[in-house]
């Protein structure tokens, strides 16, 4: 097990199978999952055909960029995810993204997370926009991304027309900013 980075209150780690519980169980909550599908349980088949390989996949393929268990350092606890990868929709961007169970929302954990992200892909591996894809109306997320300096740049359809908001931060802001 690979330890990504660590804040003041996460651990970033390498999935391993033995999380395939941990996902089942956050995918589980359908307040969790209702920006994603409308709130519909993610089938532990899937996860481990689907999810898991293609998590193990980030790790042999991209150079220091992936999604990672999210830990709580007091506790051990699994409390979500965290990813920084190429964005699907235009692989010049990186994206950020975090999931996290529900019992850990309002707490700072994703702002923390993220920002310790965005830092590391700015200041060491030199990644020159991140972006963040959200549900327009999930306003925890978008206030989210807001604190981590992300700035709203657009919303359109994805796939089926189904909305989304996209927020960014240039490498030359984030530097010019400090």
């Amino acid at each position: 097990m690979k330890v990504y980075l660590n804040t003041p209150r996460l651990i970033l780690r390498q999935f391993t199978v033995a999380d395939v519980d941990n996902l089942v169980d956050l995918d589980s909550d359908p307040k969790v999952t209702l920006y994603i599908n409308g709130g519909e349980p993610t089938p532990r088949d899937y996860i481990v055909e689907q999810v898991m390989p293609r998590i193990m996949q980030y790790y042999k393929e991209l150079d220091r960029q992936g999604i990672w268990a999210a830990i709580e350092r007091t506790s051990g606890s699994f409390i979500g995810w965290f990813h920084l990868r190429p964005n699907r929709a235009n692989p010049d961007e990186i994206e950020l993204g975090y999931r996290l169970k529900q019992k850990y929302w309002g707490q700072g954990f994703a702002t923390e997370g993220s920002l310790e992200l965005i830092k590391k892909g700015f200041e060491e591996l030199n990644v020159q926009v991140i972006v963040a894809i959200a549900d327009p109306s999930n306003a925890a997320s978008r206030r989210v991304m807001e604190k981590a300096g992300l700035s709203f740049v657009e919303e359109f359809p994805e796939a089926d027309d189904f909305l989304v908001v996209k927020y960014a931060l240039r490498q030359q802001d984030y530097f010019g900013g400090k």
